[in-house]
């Protein structure tokens, strides 16, 4: 694995106790809820491996909690997550998982409200470092490292260059693009890595660029 820096390695300001278990939960929670766009009424959050064992002595459950709440790693709320959920009205269920993982820090989430849901899987890998690896059934990996937009599309002509031209108007370079779809014709997801934050602006003419694009989200 490569550091691209002495915070990959010590890991990210915090509240404790652990870099993996608690920080890398919390950022696990924060995509989730970013991948959303919003705040959800419900999450069910299945953990495995030593997420499984350890979740409620290593602050995991807290921790992914607090994510859902769009807190960052150092917020002091983090430890009281759970706590202001229910007085949110956010219900969360944990789920211990037994099943085998390639990943022992593993934790699926499904989240959403009346009107929507999502499912991803991210990793703890280290350090406070997560991997999204899974979005509603496609394979990706996203470490959260550089801003990114996730574009979900009907995988039809025209589509991506449409994404491509709204980028080259506005003068944004695209430092990583891969393409993922479970079957031709169908749904697919445009994972774009940049060198700048695009803008809500952006983002709008992102949604309106072709008329198979269906939802855009940003990391």
């Amino acid at each position: 694995m490569k550091y691209s820096s002495v915070f990959d390695v010590i890991g990210p300001v915090m509240i404790g106790p652990s870099s993996s278990h608690t920080a890398g939960a919390a950022r696990i929670g924060k995509a989730a809820r970013d991948f959303f766009g919003k705040e959800p009424t419900y999450a069910k959050i299945h953990l495995y491996g030593s997420f499984a064992k350890t979740y409620k002595g290593h602050g995991t459950d807290f921790a992914l909690a607090g994510g859902l709440l769009g807190f960052d790693t150092d917020d002091k709320r983090m430890s009281s997550a759970l706590e202001i959920c229910k007085d949110q009205g956010i219900d969360i269920e944990f789920i211990e998982e037994e099943a085998s993982t390639d990943h022992p820090n593993t934790a699926r989430l499904i989240v959403g409200d009346q009107d929507s849901e999502i499912e991803i899987v991210g990793i703890s890998i280290g350090g406070g470092t997560i991997e999204i690896v899974e979005l509603n059934g496609f394979e990706l990996r996203l470490s959260g490292g550089n801003p990114a937009l996730l574009i979900v599309h009907n995988d039809k002509f025209g589509a991506i260059a449409s994404v491509a031209q709204i980028f080259a108007e506005n003068r944004l370079n695209i430092g990583h693009m891969a393409v993922n779809r479970k079957e031709v014709g169908q749904e697919a997801l445009m994972v774009i890595e940049t060198d700048d934050v695009v803008s809500e602006e952006v983002i709008e003419q992102l949604k309106k660029a072709n008329e198979n694009i269906i939802s855009v989200a940003k990391i």
